[in-house]
């Protein structure tokens, strides 16, 4: 059995300032863990995943508000960003930041938008912004009816900023999609389906969402062109 660690620590602080002391092995002690925020990250491929979420039907959309999911684009990592820029950031090229903002502020880039595979200039501005928006793979909506009403606001705020459930897309591609799922949507670029469904398995297992019997065939459909489609994991939620 392993030992509390407790007393050592005692002892540590007690004899820290006597001369020769050295510090104890303390291999044979527990240390505590963080608490997890989330459930158990998923591991595996995307079918393997699918296979184990709860499929139910949906719940209504009955108190459905944005602002159920916390601050717009929040600092979740509290590294000084915005998790939008920071998606920004990672998905666009020839990026070129605001000055003075420690390369937070993007102002432009250029897009490989992965829904159509066109390419599409960024520009930040009033007039422009929009070109290129921020997509939740899982809908907000679509996640509120399939499980998150029942999380936590910080969980909720989280799954809303969380990379993984995050990508920089063409504006009126994401205008097209709403909050529809896999079964009423699709990108309309067939080569990149295969990772957008697998990204949105991962989504709703981290935060221990549910999926509908029409999402979870039409994900199963999809990914019958890709076996063994890895399943992406969030750096966020542990």
């Amino acid at each position: 059995m392993r030992r509390s660690l407790l007393p050592v620590l005692l002892s540590v602080l007690l004899l820290s300032g006597c001369a020769g002391f050295e510090l104890p092995d303390l291999s044979e002690y527990d240390f505590p863990t963080l608490p997890s925020t989330s459930a158990p990250a998923p591991t595996g491929d995307a079918a393997t995943a699918l296979a184990a979420l709860p499929v139910k039907g949906r719940a209504p959309k009955t108190g459905y508000e944005r602002e159920q999911f916390g601050q717009r684009w929040a600092d979740v990592d509290r590294d000084g960003c915005d998790q939008r820029n920071q998606v920004l950031a990672r998905d666009l090229t020839s990026v070129e930041f605001k000055p003075g903002t420690r390369d937070c502020v993007v102002l432009s880039g250029a897009l490989l938008d992965p829904y159509t595979g066109d390419g599409v200039p960024f520009l930040r501005g009033e007039a422009t912004s929009a070109d290129v928006q921020i997509d939740h793979v899982v809908a907000l909506s679509n996640a509120w009816q399939t499980g998150a009403q029942q999380l936590d606001e910080d969980t909720r705020e989280l799954l809303a900023n969380d990379p993984l459930n995050l990508l920089a897309v063409d504006g009126p591609t994401n205008g097209s999609k709403g909050d529809g799922d896999a079964a009423t949507w699709l990108p309309p670029s067939r080569g990149y389906r295969c990772a957008y469904v697998a990204r949105q398995v991962a989504v709703k297992a981290t935060y221990g969402l549910w999926v509908t019997a029409a999402e979870s065939e039409a994900i199963a459909r999809v990914l019958e062109d890709c076996p063994g489609e890895p399943l992406p994991v969030s750096t966020l939620a542990r």
